[in-house]
């Protein structure tokens, strides 16, 4: 019961509160720089525009372009059952296992690049280009990144990664915080910011995740939009509570959890101004660059590894 509970809460939250972080970056980003920015609650509002919207299709596509948004979501949502906002669960039968997670955000990501390409445009094929050589090269990064953490941490079930934390302040390991780093990186490559990608723009030259998503109107694209924050969040999340875990409920009571959501909410608003005020502060770098802050990812988390067999 304690288990269905928790699926239920963490699931709505995890709806409720990602476009909320997504809103959050662009005000920072639009403050940063001069601007006044869109309404924070923007983005609801655009979602539920798009839900009243018919889908319009290309005639060169084929069902990939009508199913790959409803996996998509499907994929994600199933994802966050196993990074924990609020409340710690009880381990079950395979959910938390951080491998089983990554695999599930890559078919979401496989099944986008898909979509991208089936319409036939020039576009949808470019960004899924892109976004799949991006991928084969970040790929193992994140692999190692992951060991890393399971290396440390002495377990694979996310989580277990967050009691552990939770039950030991994080200046007891400094690896976690040479970690964080990576962690960060492959939040900004996962969600395709600054400077492995631009968000904001669609021009052919920079865009990557906007152009496979180009074909895409009304309730698809909005699906489409809110798996994609749905990613952002948990990434945020899995980043937030291995570091930051205080505040996460051990307990299903209401104070607990009420506490648990203000306190991620706050740690989340922290981290948003960072990830704005970083995409505000770097330029988007050329493609072929690109490896070159993916290998920072790699080397962090390796040094990781090592460091912690010394100590």
């Amino acid at each position: 019961m304690s288990f269905i509970i928790y699926v239920l809460i963490n699931t709505v939250f995890v709806l409720l509160i990602s476009p909320l972080l997504m809103g959050l970056i662009k005000k920072v980003k639009a403050l940063a720089q001069g601007r006044r920015g869109v309404p924070l609650l923007q983005i609801y509002f655009l979602l539920a525009k798009l839900l009243k919207k018919e889908n319009v299709y290309s005639t060169n596509s084929s069902f990939i372009t009508r199913i790959a948004p409803y996996l998509n979501i499907t994929f994600t949502a199933a994802a966050s059952l196993f990074v924990p906002l609020v409340f710690i669960p009880d381990p079950v039968a395979g959910i938390g296992n951080v491998i089983l997670f990554l695999y599930l955000l890559v078919m979401a990501k496989f099944f986008m690049a898909l979509a991208g390409l089936d319409a036939g445009s020039a576009f949808g094929g470019m960004g899924s280009s892109r976004e799949m050589s991006i991928s084969a090269v970040i790929e193992p990064g994140v692999i190692i990144v992951v060991a890393a953490i399971a290396f440390v941490l002495k377990t694979y079930n996310i989580p277990q990664m967050f009691a552990l934390t939770l039950a030991s302040p994080i200046f007891n390991s400094a690896t976690l915080l040479l970690i964080s780093i990576s962690l960060f990186i492959v939040l900004i490559t996962e969600t395709s910011r600054v400077p492995v990608d631009n968000p904001e723009t669609h021009l052919e030259l920079t865009m990557v995740h906007e152009a496979m998503i180009l074909e895409y109107t009304g309730p698809n694209l909005a699906l489409m939009e809110m798996s994609h924050a749905i990613k952002q969040t948990l990434l945020m999340g899995l980043l937030i509570n291995i570091l930051f875990p205080w505040g996460l409920a051990t307990a299903l009571t209401p104070g607990g959890l009420l506490l648990a959501a203000l306190m991620f909410f706050v740690k989340s608003l922290v981290l948003a101004v960072i990830i704005g005020l970083f995409e505000s502060l770097t330029a988007k770098w050329r493609l072929f660059a690109l490896p070159k802050l993916f290998m920072l990812a790699y080397a962090l988390a390796f040094l990781t590894i090592v460091v912690e067999l010394l100590v």
